[in-house]
C-alpha cells in the first residue's frame, strides 16, 4: 500500500517510465515508528528523507528562549527531511519527530543523489520538491511578519485544517508561532 502511495505521488509530479519508477521505488525502505520517536536529533547530519504513508511527522527546532518551534508538518503522502542539513551535509539545527504512530518510507542521501544521476526525471522531481519547499517557507515567513495571530490561525484552517484537527494544541501553537493560551482564545472565537 505505502509503495502505491509513493508511486502515485511521484507520477503526479513527473513523467516516468514504469521501469524507472520501479528502480526509484526499490531504493526506498519501509519503517514503522511510534509516537514521539525522534528520526533526527539536532546536531546530527540529515542522512535520510522520509515519505509519510500513514501518520504524521514534524520538523522543529528550539529557539533562543528554549521554546520549541515547529517549522513543518508532514501528513500522509508528503515528504519530510531536515533539508538544510540534507543538502549541506552539516549538523542539523532541527529535529524530526514522529507525532502519530507512523508508517514511512525512507531513502538515504547517497541513494537519493545516485537516483538523480541514474534517472534524469528524478532530478526534475527534486527540483519540484525544492521549489515547493521554498514557496512554503517563504509564505510561512511572510505570514509571521504580515499577519496577526487570528489571521495566521484562519489561514491555517483554510490551507491545512488537518493540523488543527489531528494535532495537540501545543504543536499547533508552535506551528503558527503563538502561545497555547492565545490559541485557546482563538479557537473559542472561531
Amino acid at each position: 500500500m505505502i509503495y502505491e502511495q509513493l508511486s502515485s505521488y511521484i507520477k503526479k509530479n513527473i513523467e516516468v517510465s514504469d521501469e524507472d519508477l520501479s528502480t526509484i521505488l526499490s531504493y526506498f525502505k519501509p519503517i514503522k515508528k511510534t509516537k514521539n520517536e525522534l528520526l533526527l536529533a539536532q546536531g546530527q547530519i540529515s542522512q535520510q528523507t522520509f515519505f509519510v504513508g500513514k501518520g504524521c511527522v514534524r520538523i522543529f527546532f528550539i529557539n533562543e528562549e528554549g521554546k520549541d518551534v515547529t517549522r513543518y508538518i508532514a501528513f500522509e503522502n508528503q515528504f519530510a527531511t531536515a533539508l538544510v542539513s540534507f543538502i549541506t551535509k552539516k549538523p542539523s539545527q532541527e529535529n524530526i519527530q514522529v507525532i502519530e504512530k507512523s508508517e514511512l518510507l525512507t531513502i538515504t542521501h547517497e541513494d537519493f543523489n545516485y537516483l538523480m544521476k541514474l534517472i534524469p526525471q528524478w532530478r526534475e522531481f527534486y527540483s519540484n520538491y525544492l521549489e515547493k519547499a521554498y514557496v512554503n517557507n517563504a509564505n510561512r515567513l511572510m505570514s509571521f511578519t504580515t499577519m496577526d495571530a487570528l489571521e495566521r490561525y484562519n489561514q491555517l484552517l483554510k490551507i491545512n485544517p488537518a493540523i488543527v484537527k489531528r494535532l495537540p494544541n501545543k504543536i499547533v501553537a508552535s506551528y503558527i508561532n503563538i502561545s497555547q493560551e492565545t490559541l485557546s482564545r482563538l479557537k473559542s472565537k472561531v
